[in-house]
Formats: C-alpha cells, structure tokens, sequence
C-alpha cells in the first residue's frame, strides 16, 4: 500500500484519482492547492504526489520548487497544457513524471505504481564504494555513490531523475539502447512507453553537460546510445 497526495483545484479530479488508488489499496490524502499540498508534506510522509500545474494560491511549479528542498519524493505532475517549455521545466525541477489532461486514470495508477518501485529500488546502494569515472581527460568526472558529476570542475546541478538516466547511459557506454528499454529499466515503465518524456529529458541532460552533450548520440528510429572510447 502507498500513501498518495492528491493536488488539484478541480474536485472531479481528485476524486476520480482517489477513486482507482483506493481501489488498489493505496491510503489517499487530497489538497486543493499548492499551499495545502506543503502543509500536507511538512507534515506527514507520502511515497508520491500527483500535482496539477494550475492552481490557486500557489501553483504547481512554486509548491514543487519547495517541496524539493526538503524531499526527494516522486512527483507526477498533471496538466491541461502541452507545451514543451512546461514539460521541460517540471523536468528542471525534479518532477518525475508530466501526464496531459484528460487521462486515464488507469494508465496514470501505472505510473504511480511504476514510480513508486522504481523510486524504492534506487534507494538502495547498489554502487561500489568511491566508484568514479574520469572521461574527457578528467572534463566528465563522475562520482557513482556520492551522485555528482563534474563539468571542467564546476559541480553540475541535474534532477535525481538525469542522475539515473545519465548513470544508466554511462553503466552501458558505447552500447544502443532502444526507448523501450531505456523508459523500462530507468523509469519503470513495464507497460507503456512515452517517448516525450524520454527525450525531454535527454534535451535537459544534453544541457547539463554542455560542450560534453556530444557524447550522447541519438539513433534514428531506435534509441539512444552514450558513445566514448
């Protein structure tokens, strides 16, 4: 069972989120705004929220901001608007997961689910200790166990979420990875795919690593591959 946090405006919606979750077993807290959904979180523990973006009081983007300087918790964010800049923003800031209004509630509870497992299982030291890798004459320096990379010295700044796909590219250097597995085996996603969500968040990764974006070559028509030798 999972504790979810519930944040929109729109009543209908919270309740027919509420509705599937409840019937998966999962415990459901609801706040009507941004504001509230903070309350909720200084408060009590949660496993994921899902948030809309467009709300009174504070909206979507301010409550997460503030929510990721205390919490690591996996956030979905929902949203009745398509635009890239919003996609590529709520990426910036952590969230894990952008779902476009209207949805189906079914998918969405995959999500969650796959969220929540994926979440749970990166939890856990899985790295060697002091594992660090050096590329680019010592311009990409990765620090496996602490979660750091280094741009020509400078500290980057990435979501937890670049971190594992960074991580994962690099665990499979010079190897092709299709979409299905990369969304799979960093996301979770046994089900479905979503290729936006996919390559949003290359597009951020790229820009992470600035004149070292390079280094990931996208694969027409099959994936992505991390290519250094």
């Amino acid at each position: 069972m999972y504790r979810i946090l519930i944040t929109d405006d729109e009543e209908m919606i919270r309740k027919l989120i509420r509705k599937y979750a409840e019937f998966e077993g999962h415990e459901v807290v609801e706040a009507c705004n941004g504001m509230e959904a903070l309350i909720e979180v200084k408060n009590s523990s949660f496993d994921i929220i899902i948030m809309d973006i467009m709300m009174p009081e504070l909206d979507g983007f301010s409550a997460c901001r503030e929510i990721r300087k205390t919490s690591d918790v996996p956030i979905i964010m929902l949203s009745a608007r398509g635009e890239e800049y919003d996609k590529i923003n709520g990426f910036e800031i952590g969230i894990d997961d952008y779902v476009m209004k209207p949805f189906s509630p079914k998918e969405l509870m995959l999500r969650v689910n796959a969220i929540i497992k994926r979440s749970k299982a990166n939890a856990k030291p899985v790295e060697p200790e002091n594992e660090i890798l050096s590329l680019a004459d010592g311009g990409l320096v990765v620090d496996f166990t602490a979660r750091i990379v280094y741009i020509d010295g400078v500290r980057a700044n990435m979501s937890p979420k670049e971190y594992d796909l960074f991580f994962y590219l690099l665990r499979n250097k010079n190897i092709a990875l299709t979409r299905d597995k990369l969304l799979s085996d960093v996301w979770g996603y046994d089900f479905f795919g979503d290729d936006r969500t996919l390559d949003t968040h290359i597009k951020i990764l790229r820009k992470s690593l600035g004149k070292y974006a390079d280094f990931i070559v996208t694969i027409r028509g099959v994936g992505y591959r991390f290519e250094y030798k």
